[in-house]
C-alpha cells in the first residue's frame, strides 16, 4: 500500500524564509498570487539574523562623496572582477531603495545627530556605508520582514524539509516535502518556484552557520538540471570564536573592525600591515599611527581623510593573514589571532556592539571592554550558487528561480562584507516579482508524474528501515572534518583529488546508515537525508577548486599562489548534471564600456 502525502496548490512556492525568501514572498504576496513558504526550521530562524554588521547602501549620509557608482566599483574589486557585473550594477544601483523601504515598515536604524540613518565603516568599502542596529542588523531586518509579510496571507510550512523539486516538460511544477516533526509527507504544487534556502557551510568542520545549513538547496536545484556556478569561492570569515571549543565558529562581527578593532599576534605586533596586497596598497595605512588617526575621525564622528586600517581588507586577506601568522609560530593562546577593541570607551563598545559585548561574556567570560579577543577563521558563505538571469533571478530551469546567498553572480571571488543583507532584500523582491509575474501567465499546474511522487517517498523513508548500518551523525562529522582539512583556506591538488576519492567512500557509508525506525522528532533521520546533499554539495566545492589552477579570492591553492590574470582572471566555472557532475568554464558578457570606467583598469589586466 502507497504511503498517504497531502496535497497543496500555490501560484509561487518560496523554499526558505530568510530575508531573500521573506522579501520574495512579501513581493509576490503583493502582486495577488498565493504564496507558500517552506523553511527548514521555525520562522525567525533564519541566517540572516547572523548578519550582524549591516547592510551595504550607498546613501551617503556618513559620507556625501558615496554613490551607486562607488559601491558598484568596490563590489567588483572585491570579488576580483570575476563577477556578473549586471548584477553588480543593479545591487548598487537599487539597494539604497531597498533600505530606505525597510525604514518605511517600521525597520530601526541607528541615527546620525541629524537624524539620517547612521553607516559604519567595513572592509572593502571606501566609504562608511553600512546601515545597521547595533551589532544586529540581521536580527532587525527579519523582524521588520516577518512583521510585513505575515500581514499579507502567505501560507506557512514551518519545520518542513523540501526533499525533491519536480519538473513536468522541462519546466518547474512542485516539489516534495515532508513534516519534520512528525513525519507526515506533502507535495506542493506550484506555477513558480523561489529558492531561497540560503548556503552549505555546514560541510565544514569550523562554521559560523547552525545545524539548517547543509547546502540542500543546491543539491536541488542541481538534482532538478539547473546549472550551478562558482562553487570553489567559499568565504571563510577572519573572525569567529575559537575559545572555549563548544562556540568555535560562532561569528565575531566584522563591526568589530569596523569600530576600530585590531588584530595583533602573540608578540603583540598589529600584522595586517605585513599583508596589504598591492591592487589595495593607496587605500590602506602605512603606519599604526595613520590607521590610530583615521580610527580616531570615524570615533568623532568627522569624515576620514587619511587612509583605512588595514584590519579592515577585504575578508579574504584578512583571513589568509591571520592563517599565516599561526603558521609561522605567532598565533594566539588557542591558535588565532587577538582582536582588541578594550582601547574604546567601555560605554561605546557596550553601545556600538552589544551583541558582541554579551557573547563573549557570557560564552567565553571575557569583558571585551579591557580584555581581548581570541579569533580565528570560519567557513561564512559561499559566493558560488545558482546560476541566475541576472535582471529576472530565474535560473536556467524553466519556472525556478533564485535569489540571496543560494544564488551565484553578484560577489563574484569574494563578498564584501554588508553586501549579503542588501542583496537579499535587492535580488529577494526581483525573484518574488518575476515569480509572480510568470505564475499569472500560467493558467493551470501542471500536472506531476505519480510515480515520481512515489520515488521520493521511498527515498524519503528508505533511512527507516535500514537495520545495523552506522550512526549518520559519525558520517556528517567525518565529512566535515575531512572537508576542513582537504577543501579548507588553503589548498593543493594532491589533497583536492584525495578529497573527492573520500566523498566516494562517503557516499556509500551514507548509502547504509541506520537512523532507528520513528518518523516523529527523529534527528537521525534527518541527518540521513541530508547527507547526499552535503556530499554533492562538497564535490562542487572540490571538483571546482581542483579546476582552477590560480589563487583567487575565497579559493587559495598553495601549489597555484599567485592570481592567472592572462586566463582565469575572466573565466567562471560552471556544474551541470549530465552523465554525472560535469564542470565548464565560461565568461560573462563583455561589460559596459562606460561602467568599465569606474573600475581600475590596471587591475582588470586586460591585453593591449
Amino acid at each position: 500500500m502507497s504511503e498517504k502525502y497531502i496535497v497543496h496548490e500555490h501560484d509561487v512556492v518560496i523554499i526558505g524564509a530568510g530575508g531573500a525568501g521573506l522579501r520574495a514572498a512579501i513581493e509576490a504576496s503583493n502582486s495577488g498570487v498565493s504564496v507558500a513558504m517552506i523553511c527548514k526550521s521555525m520562522l525567525g530562524k533564519a541566517h540572516t539574523v547572523m548578519a550582524e554588521g549591516g547592510a551595504a547602501a550607498a546613501l551617503g549620509n556618513k559620507d556625501p562623496r558615496d554613490n551607486w557608482q562607488t559601491h558598484f566599483r568596490d563590489t567588483m574589486k572585491g570579488g576580483k572582477y570575476l563577477n556578473d557585473w549586471r548584477m553588480a550594477k543593479i545591487h548598487a544601483q537599487q539597494a539604497p531603495d531597498r533600505i530606505r523601504e525597510l525604514e518605511t515598515w517600521g525597520a530601526v536604524f541607528d541615527r546620525t545627530p541629524k537624524g539620517l540613518t547612521n553607516q559604519r565603516n567595513f572592509g572593502g568599502h571606501t566609504y562608511p556605508r553600512l546601515a545597521h542596529i547595533g551589532d544586529a542588523t540581521g536580527l532587525e531586518l527579519i523582524r521588520t520582514l516577518q512583521e510585513k509579510g505575515v500581514h499579507m496571507g502567505m501560507d506557512i510550512f514551518m519545520e518542513f524539509t523540501v526533499r525533491k523539486l519536480f519538473k513536468t516538460d522541462g519546466k518547474i511544477s512542485g516539489c516534495f516535502a515532508y513534516d519534520r516533526n512528525d513525519g507526515s509527507l506533502h507535495v506542493f504544487k506550484a506555477k513558480t518556484i523561489v529558492m531561497a534556502t540560503g548556503g552549505a557551510t555546514r560541510c565544514w568542520a569550523v562554521c559560523s552557520g547552525s545545524w539548517e545549513y547543509t547546502g540542500e538547496g543546491y543539491a536541488l536545484a542541481y538534482w532538478a538540471g539547473a546549472e550551478m556556478g562558482d562553487m570553489e569561492f567559499i568565504q571563510f570569515h577572519p573572525t569567529g570564536m575559537i575559545w572555549p571549543p563548544s562556540v568555535k565558529g560562532i561569528l565575531v562581527t566584522e563591526g568589530v573592525r569596523g569600530e576600530g578593532g585590531m588584530l595583533t599576534n602573540s608578540e603583540g605586533k598589529r600584522f595586517m600591515f605585513d599583508y596589504v596586497p598591492e591592487m589595495y596598497k593607496d587605500e590602506f595605512a602605512d603606519t599604526e599611527e595613520e590607521a590610530l588617526e583615521w580610527v580616531s575621525e570615524i570615533v568623532e564622528g568627522k569624515l576620514a581623510t587619511v587612509r583605512r586600517p588595514p584590519e579592515l581588507l577585504t575578508r579574504d586577506v584578512v583571513a589568509k593573514a591571520i592563517n599565516s601568522e599561526r603558521d609561522a609560530g605567532r598565533a594566539s593562546a588557542h591558535g588565532g589571532a587577538y582582536l582588541d577593541i578594550s582601547w574604546r570607551e567601555p560605554d561605546q563598545v557596550r553601545k556600538k556592539l552589544p551583541g558582541m559585548y554579551h557573547q563573549f561574556k557570557e560564552l567565553a567570560a571575557v569583558d571585551i571592554t579591557t580584555e581581548k579577543m581570541e579569533v580565528g577563521p570560519t567557513a561564512h558563505y559561499v559566493m558560488g550558487g545558482i546560476k541566475v538571469h541576472p535582471e529576472t533571478q530565474e535560473t536556467t530551469v524553466a519556472r525556478m528561480f533564485a535569489a540571496g546567498e543560494a544564488a551565484t553572480g553578484l560577489h563574484g571571488a569574494n563578498r564584501l562584507g554588508g553586501n549579503s543583507l542588501s542583496d537579499l532584500i535587492v535580488f529577494g523582491k526581483i525573484a518574488g516579482e518575476n515569480a509572480a509575474l510568470l505564475a499569472k501567465d500560467v493558467e493551470e499546474f501542471l500536472p506531476i508524474d505519480s510515480n515520481e511522487i512515489e520515488n521520493a517517498i521511498e527515498e524519503t523513508l528508505s533511512p527507516l528501515s535500514r537495520t545495523n548500518g552506522e550512526n549518520p551523525a559519525k558520517v556528517v562529522e567525518d565529512l566535515r572534518e575531512m572537508m576542513q582539512h582537504k577543501v579548507g583556506i588553503i589548498r593543493t591538488e594532491k589533497l583536492l583529488k584525495e578529497a573527492l576519492k573520500d566523498l566516494d567512500d562517503l557516499e556509500e557509508r551514507a548509502q547504509k546508515t541506520s537512523a532507528g525506525t520513528s518518523r516523529i522528532y527523529n534527528p537521525g533521520w534527518h541527518q540521513a537525508l541530508e547527507i547526499d546533499a552535503m556530499i554533492d554539495v562538497s564535490r562542487m566545492c572540490t571538483l571546482a577548486a581542483l579546476h582552477r589552477e590560480e589563487s583567487r579570492g575565497g579559493h587559495t591553492r598553495d601549489d597555484f599562489p599567485t592570481p592567472d590574470y592572462r586566463y582565469w582572471g575572466k573565466i567562471n566555472s560552471v556544474i551541470t548534471k549530465k552523465d554525472g557532475m560535469k564542470i565548464e568554464h565560461r565568461r560573462y558578457p563583455p561589460i559596459d564600456e562606460e561602467l568599465k570606467k569606474l573600475l581600475d583598469i590596471e587591475d582588470l589586466h586586460e591585453e593591449e
